[in-house]
């Protein structure tokens, strides 16, 4: 058995910027986005001893805004009424970013993979199902992981400094995380329901809109809710149908059926739901990366000193303080196994 570290890497490099100090200048702020993503990989491989380190990218062509047109179109609009001062900001994010990836792929034994037509996400989905027998570590603030969360998979998230697991959140000292609301450690929901819960509401982070607007999670003694909804899924009974064969109309007079919606809302957000040309296309970027491109490549040398310069590049003061522990991960070659018929 091997542990991997899986990082969604984009998320992690730009959340950073909407986190930093809001009077941060924008150099603070890269250094402090590559700062962080190294930092807390290395934090990640100090506390559980990671085999290998994966860096997942999105694709071009995203398959889901193909099959719903609304998916990130919020963001698209944004990205149409920037200044030219926001665009060179921007621009500038981008440029360090790649450099960022560049060094790891080229200077670097971790991988870096994407695949045409898919997110970060899937990557991640379909690397951990690949290797049925392994353990992940994912690093991300993104929600979105949690359907993925087993007592084989965890998750880290670099911006909060938590760990989730099955068993709740936890801080770096691992104690458990106080809800604010309740007081008592915050507990980590089913990850079938928290998948359920979110196919019904959508998710408004990426345009996709609710199967139920207005859902109770708990329903009344006439009126089944989500939790009753989410019991009875197996049967399809009486509770199931009520909530899912329930129709309601939309601000434009457009007449919807739950089901129809939820449907629609799984196919984006369920990451074992991929279409079956997306799925292989990603299994190929995956097995290219982890098994052909090591097997005919020439290993990086003087990866130590190559990261120290990195550091000194970039103004990373604090990660080329301790220099051997990042050095150890960022060294270590894929060793393992795929499944291809997971």
């Amino acid at each position: 058995m091997n542990r991997y570290l899986l990082i969604d890497t984009m998320n992690l490099f730009f959340r950073v910027r909407h986190t930093s100090h809001k009077d941060a200048s924008l150099l603070d702020r890269l250094g402090m986005s590559m700062h962080i993503m190294l930092a807390s990989a290395n934090k990640v491989v100090r506390n559980v001893n990671v085999d290998h380190v994966i860096f997942a990218l999105e694709g071009k062509n995203n398959w889901r805004k193909t099959f719903y047109t609304p998916y990130k179109r919020q963001r698209a609009d944004k990205l149409q009424k920037r200044t030219e001062s926001e665009v060179e900001k921007d621009d500038l994010y981008f440029e360090y970013f790649n450099y960022l990836i560049e060094y790891i792929d080229k200077e670097t034994n971790c991988s870096v993979i994407s695949a045409y037509g898919a997110e970060a996400d899937d990557v991640i989905a379909r690397t951990i199902a690949l290797h049925p027998d392994d353990e992940f570590v994912i690093l991300s603030s993104d929600t979105d992981y949690y359907q993925l969360i087993s007592d084989k998979v965890t998750q880290y998230n670099g911006i909060t400094s938590e760990l989730i697991t099955l068993d709740g959140f936890f801080k770096d000292n691992g104690k458990p995380v106080i809800d604010k609301k309740t007081k008592l450690a915050k507990i980590f929901e089913d990850p079938e329901w928290i998948l359920f819960e979110k196919c019904i509401r959508g998710d408004k982070s990426d345009n996709i809109f609710s199967a139920y607007p207005g859902a109770r999670k708990k329903g009344t003694k006439n009126k089944a809710g989500l939790l009753e909804a989410f019991a009875d899924k197996n049967k399809k009974g009486y509770d199931w149908n009520a909530v899912m064969l329930h129709r309601w109309t939309d601000h434009l007079g457009k007449e919807h059926r739950v089901v129809d919606d939820y449907e629609r809302n799984r196919k984006l957000i369920d990451l074992s739901l991929q279409p079956d040309d997306v799925i292989d296309s990603v299994d190929t970027s995956i097995i290219t990366a982890l098994i052909d491109n090591v097997e005919s490549r020439k290993l990086p040398r003087q990866i130590g000193f190559k990261f120290m310069k990195f550091c000194g590049r970039h103004d990373l003061v604090k990660l080329a303080e301790r220099p051997d522990e990042v050095i150890s991960w960022l060294n270590k070659e894929y060793k393992g196994h795929i499944n291809e018929y997971n």
